[in-house]
């Protein structure tokens, strides 16, 4: 007979220490069984792949909300893609869900040594320090050096992969002193940025348009914002305006004619619903 599986019952807040994770496991294990779940076993790391950055995402969402409830239930369903991970790893002879937890805690370890050593660090910056350092010399030693930027992953988001670029080679001394050096960085990429627009060759506009959003994002870097924040807000408030104006389109006009017509809405007419949301968001 399937076995059933009753709730797990959290304890509380002050006693919890991670007991309830040999529950989560032995959950993914019994999906993946042979009479399990069909859906589960037919999946690989490579179709689990987008999961891994949708659930990502939808921390991220959630942290932002201010949600704490739903930040539980997301970093649950993070927590699923670790395990599932482990368990298709362990059935291939890789590794398992105790090497996983393994391994992190002795990184953890090792990397602290201001905490479990005799080392020091006075403040966070030198906390990093120490941890890239540390980082540099395991790599040496397993053979896998691979330079200042190689810990840096190349599916970030671009704006974000950028950022940590800068704060990489910044450690080592490639940076400008303060954020003027960055401001006039930008200033010279949009002047080349401008010359490529006159020139029209589309190659030559990509790359100028590229560097310039790098440059923005380094001057993000030496401001102290997120960039990728930053931005992600930005379109918020886009869409949170463009909603109003399609509103007021519809109100007024019945929705989007077939074909843009100035006969029947004008820029002006959208610029004008554009002003109202703008002025009722100052109002709130």
């Amino acid at each position: 007979m399937p076995r059933s599986f009753e709730p797990v019952k959290a304890p509380p807040l002050p006693e919890q220490v991670g007991r309830t994770f040999p529950r989560m496991v032995e959950l993914m294990q019994r999906l993946l069984a042979p009479d399990g779940c069909p859906w589960d076993r037919e999946q690989s790391f490579a179709t689990l792949r987008r999961y891994v950055l949708e659930e990502a995402c939808e921390v991220i969402d959630a942290i932002d909300g201010g949600d704490r409830k739903e930040l539980c239930a997301e970093l649950g369903d993070l927590l699923l893609q670790v395990v599932f991970q482990a368990e298709l790893a362990r059935a291939e002879g890789a590794f398992g869900p105790d090497d996983v937890i393994a391994a992190i805690c002795e990184k953890l370890v090792r990397r602290h040594p201001h905490v479990f050593a005799d080392e020091s660090a006075e403040n966070a910056d030198e906390v990093l320090q120490n941890w890239e350092r540390i980082k540099a010399d395991e790599r040496a030693r397993q053979g896998k050096d691979r330079g200042v930027l190689g810990g840096v992953p190349r599916s970030l988001p671009a704006l974000t992969r950028a950022q940590r670029v800068g704060e990489k080679v910044a450690r080592v001394g490639f940076d400008w002193p303060d954020a003027r050096g960055s401001r006039a960085k930008v200033d010279e990429e949009l002047g080349e940025l401008d010359r490529a627009l006159d020139g029209g060759d589309s190659a030559a506009i990509e790359e100028e348009l590229g560097d310039v959003l790098f440059a923005l994002g380094n001057l993000a870097r030496h401001a102290g914002v997120d960039a990728e924040g930053a931005l992600r807000r930005t379109i918020d408030k886009f869409t949170r305006r463009f909603d109003h104006v399609e509103r007021r389109v519809i109100e007024r006009h019945g929705g989007w004619p077939v074909k843009a017509s100035h006969d029947t809405l004008t820029l002006e007419e959208l610029d004008g619903y554009w002003d109202e949301a703008k002025r009722a968001e100052r109002q709130t």
